[in-house]
């Protein structure tokens, strides 16, 4: 086998797992947020063994299949607009050499993200204004500020198992890749 076919069978190994991670949803329904976080983290093995093109080519498969066949809409709609692309751009905004221009970059990426991810809510999705702006004003204010520290918990992890990831498992795939030579 050549490099290109394990490229190909890793990373449709790797999306088939993160669609079912991404079925579940349904399943779990209070695993609207978290599920898509996971399924978005697998985007990692892919991006340390085949490289960011193939990273972003995960996101676009995991979507479809995701907007196909996951019962909870606003969980497809959380992988779109921000968890299936973040871990992969993860490692292009890592190559900023200022760290404040670094996470400033990542807080208004994640905050434009979000706000389209409401607005596909209301308009596309039809969830009822009510549901998304409970509390008013300070309603609003108290999700923003959560889902940003959200964000940067999922940004401190992301580090961490990278490193994981490099140390336990790439030894084992990459003997697959070896294999392939």
């Amino acid at each position: 086998m050549n490099a290109k076919t394990i490229r190909v069978a890793f990373t449709a190994v790797v999306a088939a797992l993160a669609a079912v991670v991404m079925t579940m949803a349904g399943v779990i329904p209070v695993a609207t947020v978290s599920l898509p976080a996971i399924a978005g983290l697998l985007a990692i093995p892919v991006v340390y063994e085949c490289g960011v093109r193939w990273g972003f080519g995960l996101y676009a498969v995991v979507s479809v299949l995701s907007f196909l066949f996951t019962a909870d809409r606003e969980a497809a709609l959380l992988y779109i607009v921000f968890f299936g692309y973040y871990p992969v751009l993860f490692a292009l905004l890592g190559r900023m050499r200022v760290r404040w221009q670094r996470v400033l970059a990542k807080v208004v990426l994640f905050n434009i993200a979000m706000a389209l991810e409401t607005l596909a809510a209301l308009f596309v999705l039809g969830i009822p204004q009510e549901a998304l702006f409970i509390g008013g004003q300070w309603g609003i204010a108290l999700m923003v500020l959560l889902l940003n520290l959200l964000l940067l918990l999922y940004d401190y992890t992301i580090p961490g198992l990278i490193f994981w990831y490099g140390k336990v498992i790439h030894p084992s795939v990459a003997r697959l890749f070896r294999y392939g030579k």
